[in-house]
């Protein structure tokens, strides 16, 4: 069995799909999981459920190497660069995301 240093965590987000995409017929929701350093807040791999490869790669490039405390300009790339019909779903489940690494910070911060 592998180690996973404990300042790694995994959060994950989901978000319906629009009918009309490909990635609907597959998986009916999109599925977005962020591997984060929580000790710096640097996303370190992600994934996502999309149907091309063009558009998971652009995922991953736009977010690994992002910053959770600057979260809003991996948003913005979605915003203004992304115009897929799933857009308005990985935005979704990234803010999902975003969410669920707040609360984790909240929970070690009252173990302190």
């Amino acid at each position: 069995m592998g180690v996973v240093p404990e300042h790694e965590i995994i959060v994950t987000g989901y978000a319906r799909l629009p009918d009309e995409t490909t990635a609907q017929k597959l998986y009916t929701v999109v599925g977005v999981t962020l591997l984060i350093d929580a000790g710096t807040s640097i996303i370190k791999d992600a994934d996502i459920t999309l149907a091309t490869t063009v558009a998971k790669d652009f995922f991953r490039r736009v977010v690994v190497g992002g910053n959770m405390e600057k979260f809003e300009s991996i948003l913005r790339v979605f915003e203004n660069q992304y115009w897929g019909t799933a857009k308005k779903s990985i935005i979704t489940a990234l803010k999902i995301c975003y969410l669920k690494y707040k609360e984790y910070l909240k929970s070690e911060n009252r173990k302190n």
